[in-house]
C-alpha cells in the first residue's frame, strides 16, 4: 500500500507534535517531515516529494495563504490554523480541509477522508483500489452554520443562484454559499455533467432527455444554448 506522505508546517511546536502523533496512528500516512515555517518548508519541498501538506497560516514572516500561493508546484494542503476568519478564503485556494485548533483526532480523520473524494486525488494517486475502505463516495457541503455529508449518489441536480448553490438530492434541497463553477471542477466529471450555465446533472439519474431539456425525477433542467453539443455528445445521441 502506498503511504500518503505529510508534511507538517506550524511554527508552534506543541501543535506539531499533536499532528504527528494523529499521522502516526494512521497506517496510511507517513510523516515525510516537520517545519516550524513557510521558508523551511520551501526548502523541504525543493528536496522531497510530499503528497500532503498540514499548514498553519498565522507564522512569522510568510503567512500560510502567501506560502500556498507562491509555489508552482502545490501539493494537496489541509490548513490548521485557531482562527476560523480565513476559511473562505482557504476554501477558495482548492485546499482539501480547514482544520481550527485545537484539532481533535477525530476532526482530523475526516479532513483525510477527504483526499479519497472524487476529484481530490493527484493523478495516479491512492484510488479505492488501494484503499478499498472508502467506499460511497461523499462531499461535505457548508450549510445552515454546518459541514453537512451529502452522498454523491444521492444528488440529483445543483442550481446556481446567484451567489449560491442550491443541491437538490433524492430527498431534500441543501442551500450553500458557493459557486457552481467550483462544484463542477470537484464533482467527478464521469458522474456529472454541466447542462446549462446555472445547472450541474447526474448523470445517473437522468430518466429521459430531449434537444432542450432533461428529465431527473420529474425535475425539468433545461440544456443551455452552448453546452448542448457537448451534454449530447456525452449521453450519445444526436439531435
Amino acid at each position: 500500500m502506498k503511504k500518503i506522505r505529510c508534511l507538517l508546517i506550524d511554527d508552534e511546536p506543541l501543535a506539531l507534535q499533536v499532528l504527528a502523533s494523529y499521522v502516526q496512528k494512521l497506517e496510511y500516512l507517513e510523516l515525510a517531515g516537520t517545519c516550524h515555517n513557510a521558508i523551511d518548508a520551501l526548502n523541504f519541498l525543493q528536496k522531497h516529494k510530499v503528497d500532503l501538506m498540514l499548514l498553519d497560516i498565522q507564522m512569522p514572516g510568510l503567512n500560510g495563504i502567501d506560502f500556498l500561493k507562491s509555489l508552482p508546484h502545490k501539493p494537496r494542503v489541509i490548513f490548521t490554523s485557531a482562527y476560523t476568519q480565513y476559511a473562505l478564503e482557504g476554501y477558495e485556494l482548492n485546499v482539501v480541509d480547514y482544520l481550527v485548533k485545537p484539532v481533535s483526532f477525530e476532526r482530523f480523520v475526516i479532513a483525510i477522508n477527504k483526499l479519497f473524494q472524487p476529484n481530490t486525488l493527484s493523478v495516479g494517486q491512492h484510488t479505492e483500489e488501494h484503499y478499498p475502505g472508502f467506499k460511497n463516495s461523499f462531499i461535505y457541503i457548508k450549510a445552515e452554520k454546518k459541514m453537512r455529508k451529502v452522498f454523491l449518489n444521492d444528488i440529483l441536480y445543483l442550481e446556481s443562484l446567484k451567489d449560491f448553490v442550491r443541491i437538490q438530492t433524492t430527498s431534500k434541497s441543501i442551500i450553500t454559499y458557493q459557486t457552481i463553477t467550483y462544484f463542477e471542477e470537484k464533482l467527478p466529471e464521469d458522474q456529472f455533467l454541466r447542462v446549462h450555465r446555472s445547472f450541474i446533472v447526474s448523470l445517473h439519474h437522468i430518466q429521459s432527455f430531449t434537444g432542450t431539456s432533461i428529465e431527473i425525477n420529474n425535475f425539468e433542467i433545461p440544456i443551455g444554448r452552448l453546452y448542448k453539443m457537448n451534454v449530447l455528445k456525452t449521453l450519445g445521441a444526436e439531435m
